[in-house]
C-alpha cells in the first residue's frame, strides 16, 4: 500500500479551534472542512512542514504560534485513491487573536468549539486526528 505523509495542524485561541473550508481550486476534498494540512516534502520534519503550512494557508507567522502538543502519527485509508493511505502527523498550536489571511487553498474559516466539529462536513478522520491531540 502506498502512503503519503502529511501534517494536520489545529490552531487554538482560548477555547476555540480554527477550521478551514477547502476551496474548489484544490485537487482533493473540495468544500470539506479541515485543519491546516500539507504534504511533507523530501527530508523536512513534520514540525517544519506544519509551520510552513500554517503561514501559507492562514498568514500566521511562526513567531505568533506556540506548539501545545503533537501526537503520534495516524494511518488513515484514503477514500479517493485505491490502495493508498495517509500518514497524518497531528499538531496543536496556540495563537492569541491571530489575523487570518487565507490563500487560494481555502475559501473560508471559522472558529468552533471542539464539540461543534461534528456539525461540519470534514475531511475523513478529522475528529479522530483532533482527539489524539486532546
Amino acid at each position: 500500500m502506498r502512503a503519503t505523509k502529511i501534517v494536520t495542524s489545529f490552531i487554538q485561541d482560548e477555547q476555540k479551534l480554527l477550521i478551514l473550508r477547502r476551496s474548489n481550486k484544490v485537487k482533493t476534498m473540495k468544500g470539506l472542512w479541515a485543519g491546516i494540512s500539507g504534504i511533507i516534502e523530501k527530508n523536512e520534519t513534520p514540525l517544519t512542514r506544519a509551520k510552513i503550512e500554517i503561514y501559507e494557508e492562514t498568514g500566521i507567522s511562526e513567531d505568533k504560534i506556540r506548539l501545545i502538543k503533537n501526537a503520534a502519527k495516524l494511518r488513515v485509508n484514503s477514500p479517493q485513491y485505491e490502495n493508498h493511505e495517509w500518514e497524518i502527523f497531528p499538531f496543536l498550536f496556540e495563537a492569541k487573536n491571530p489575523d487570518i489571511k487565507l490563500n487560494w487553498e481555502n475559501s473560508e474559516y471559522i472558529w468552533i468549539t471542539i464539540d461543534e466539529l461534528k456539525n461540519y462536513d470534514t475531511v475523513p478522520s478529522l475528529e479522530k486526528v483532533l482527539q489524539n491531540l486532546l
